[in-house]
């Protein structure tokens, strides 16, 4: 994984939250800003404005556009981004701390 974004990039990021499950970071741009090449482990995005971000990784650029009040989630990656659009970039990133693990074929407390 790529180097810390509360690290390379603290003008934008900040950790609001951390225990020994999961990292929470806040991170806030305006049109134009740029990050320099960072990663996130496994992780869920809360929207809190909408936004248009170029994003750039292993050689390739995507455009995306996100509306206000999205939660998604976001595979473990190493990227960069620019703010391309007219408002100001304001998410936050849950990062699991944890790796994945295989299904034991037990039951949790609220399955059926």
């Amino acid at each position: 994984m790529g180097p810390d974004p509360a690290a390379t990039n603290p003008d934008f990021y900040s950790v609001v939250f951390e225990n020994d499950r999961v990292r929470v970071l806040e991170y806030r741009d305006r049109p134009g800003h740029r990050t320099t090449p960072h990663g996130h482990p496994d992780s869920v995005m809360i929207t809190l404005t909408s936004f248009r971000r170029r994003l750039s990784a292993g050689g390739r650029q995507v455009e995306v556009e996100l509306p206000a009040g999205q939660a998604r989630w976001l595979d473990a990656q190493d990227h960069s981004g620019e703010n391309i659009g007219d408002t100001e970039t304001h998410s936050i990133f849950v990062e699991l701390k944890e790796g994945r693990q295989a299904a034991s074929g037990a039951l949790g407390p609220h399955e059926s």
